[in-house]
């Protein structure tokens, strides 16, 4: 294996590899199906980068994330390797032109989704082309189990009958024992090679926190922990609410969501990578590609949509193998935060159909004709027009996408966002010597409250229909309002193109995709469950949980996630229990006096008894557990018992 560390070193400036990628490399050298299971971070590119260069003729790479794909291409381009990518959006004949290139250009990497192999024409040139290896990256995709399912995925194993002898790469970093087996299945793995690096990561302390003050919590972990740190959220407006309240604390934050533009995702990440700020707040279209060695923290505002995603938010903190932190803040109206947040905006298959009915109607579309028929579309008008909640149309349209009915072409982003440069007395005052304008921006302050103290997305389908204008009045207002200077207006173009890959046949083609979703929905439901299982388990250890999920066993408790600590706490030698179990009832003895009166936070709690922060807070967590207290619905401390 020296060739394949000499160009690991010449091209990667890598001196030795992560355990198990010479391995794979050895095996897919040998000619041998391979499937690697590699956890985020892991270095799975290395795994078909290497051989291919080691070898004669080029490396296909199928994956289903564009962006992945051109980060990946742009990375070889800039150490001198030839790789191309087909994403969307390119016309046949460039296509044609990229696929001369790869057979003439002794180009070394085509990377393609797994649609465009759906497409025969591209199929018959791929046929001729001088391909070593074949990678499937994100291979749970495969898999009707995996937690992003894609049919197209299973027209991949066609490339088995034009390319016998070249040997498979399946590359995932999450999937389940069920997964595993579904991909060597569905993949026609011959005799597979398996890899299967452990999950197990001694240096991350897994904690949860049970709080009914997310924010007070927040400051005092990234005050102890000043390195860079990354907080997840579930919406863009989180992301800006948290940017604004860490910075009213004197936190240096900054935030990434799929509707900014390129320029402004690149500028904010450079402000987190160079460490001008601390902390970057963010959606979970953020993480792909990033490898900062010395992130400390990895928080989490809400519960996570599933384990897999959790997992591999949370393993992007501690890769230099420092101790790192992976936290959950949790209150008692996550739950049904979350279930509204990924149940209750699921499809059925009659809202499926309703929708994919409306689609062909808004773009005149007859039964038997549409396929190849490309438009511009807006998410907000379309959803107005036919009164329809914009995230379940949203994960309708996105399960279209997947089922390769119709293609989106790039991400929904929010047409404008817009905040106030005047306090509200000058609002008020503008407005009484503009009644034309007021009914609009009634509306606007009505809809969007906070939209004085920050950046406020604006829907302004949403605005119109409300004040009973039309939309183009709602943005000519706005235009004029930034140029008084009333407000600062962000415009942003949030159309998107549609191609309908199929004739229109309404029911028939959503009858032959929708066991596909029952199957996708039932998993969502019990990957959440799952979630919310982790969440509450408090008699096992946290990483225990977590592997077992992954199919893992692990024998020793990992000693630092948060049952752990509060474990050992409760272990102490017998002289320093007794005196911390004398102080713990003297805590929770004041507490429950004082909780007898009325409900308090623990911040509260904490000034009228003047007792030290740690205690009140390891006393609540015991009271809590012993089911003598519980968190009520306004996030308050309370009695569980009724009072006299």
């Amino acid at each position: 294996m020296s060739k394949a560390l000499e160009i690991l070193t010449k091209y990667w400036k890598h001196s030795t590899f992560r355990y198990p990628q010479e391995e794979i490399i050895a095996s897919v050298l040998d000619g041998k199906d391979t499937f690697a299971l590699m956890p985020t971070g892991g270095g799975k590119s290395i795994c078909f980068q290497v051989p291919a260069m080691m070898q004669e003729g080029m490396c296909l790479v199928v994956s289903p994330l564009i962006a992945l794909m051109k980060d990946q291409v742009q990375n070889l381009q800039n150490i001198g390797i030839k790789a191309i990518a087909l994403t969307g959006g390119i016309h046949q004949d460039e296509i044609i032109d990229l696929l001369d290139n790869c057979q003439f250009g002794s180009y070394k990497f085509l990377y393609l989704s797994p649609e465009r192999l759906q497409n025969d024409w591209i199929l018959e040139r791929i046929k001729n082309l001088p391909v070593n290896l074949i990678a499937i990256d994100e291979a749970h995709c495969v898999s009707q189990w995996g937690h992003d399912f894609r049919p197209a995925y299973l027209k991949i194993v066609q490339l088995k009958e034009y390319f016998p002898k070249v040997p498979f790469l399946a590359l995932t970093a999450s999937a389940t024992v069920r997964v595993k087996e579904d991909i060597i299945t569905q993949l026609k793995l011959e005799n597979p090679q398996i890899f299967t690096k452990s999950f197990y990561r001694d240096n991350l302390a897994y904690m949860i926190f049970e709080t009914e003050d997310k924010v007070h919590l927040l400051q005092q972990i990234l005050s102890k922990n000043a390195e860079p740190s990354i907080i997840y959220v579930t919406n863009r407006k989180s992301c800006l609410e948290t940017v604004h309240q860490l910075e009213s604390h004197g936190f240096t934050a900054t935030y990434y969501h799929g509707g900014l533009t390129s320029n402004d995702k690149e500028r904010h990440m450079k402000l987190w990578m160079t460490e001008k700020v601390q902390v970057m707040v963010a959606t979970n279209a953020f993480g792909m590609g990033i490898d900062k060695a010395n992130v400390r923290t990895i928080i989490h505002l809400h519960l996570p949509q599933n384990l897999e995603n959790y997992y591999q938010e949370t393993g992007r903190a501690g890769r230099n193998g420092e101790k790192a932190f992976a936290i959950l803040l949790i209150n008692p109206s996550d739950v049904l935060h979350a279930e509204a947040q990924f149940l209750s905006v699921l499809p059925d298959k009659a809202f499926l159909n309703l929708v994919f009915v409306k689609l062909c109607t808004f773009f005149q579309i007859a039964y038997g004709e549409g396929i190849d028929e490309q438009f511009t579309f807006n998410l907000n008008q379309f959803c107005s027009k036919y009164n329809f909640p914009i995230l379940k149309t949203y994960n309708a349209l996105q399960f279209l996408d997947r089922q390769g009915v119709i293609t989106l072409s790039q991400e929904f982003t929010k047409k404008v966002s817009v905040q106030f440069n005047i306090p509200s007395k000058e609002v008020i005052r503008y407005m009484s010597l503009n009644p034309n304008d007021e009914d609009i921006m009634l509306t606007m302050l009505r809809t969007y409250p906070g939209v004085y103290d920050m950046q406020t997305a604006f829907n302004t389908t949403l605005i119109a229909k409300k004040s009973n204008r039309n939309e183009k009045e709602v943005l000519s207002l706005l235009q004029k309002l930034k140029e008084k200077q009333v407000i600062d207006l962000i415009a942003t173009n949030n159309d998107v193109m549609i191609t309908f890959n199929e004739v229109r046949e309404d029911e028939r083609t959503v009858n032959r995709v929708s066991k596909h979703l029952l199957a996708q929905n039932k998993l969502k439901t019990e990957q959440l469950h799952a979630v919310l299982y982790y969440g509450k388990e408090n008699k096992t250890c946290k990483n225990k949980v977590l592997m077992r999920y992954f199919g893992e066993t692990i024998k020793e408790d990992c000693g630092i996630c948060s049952y752990c600590i509060s474990k050992n706490k409760k272990t102490r030698g017998k002289a320093e229990l007794s005196e911390v179990k004398q102080n713990e009832e003297s805590t929770s003895e004041k507490i429950l006096t004082m909780l007898k009166i009325k409900d308090f936070n623990s911040r509260d709690i904490q000034k009228l008894t003047k007792l030290p922060k740690d205690d009140v807070i390891f006393a609540l967590q015991n009271l809590l557990e012993n089911d003598t207290i519980c968190i009520n619905a306004t996030n308050l401390y309370s009695l569980k018992k009724q009072r006299n």
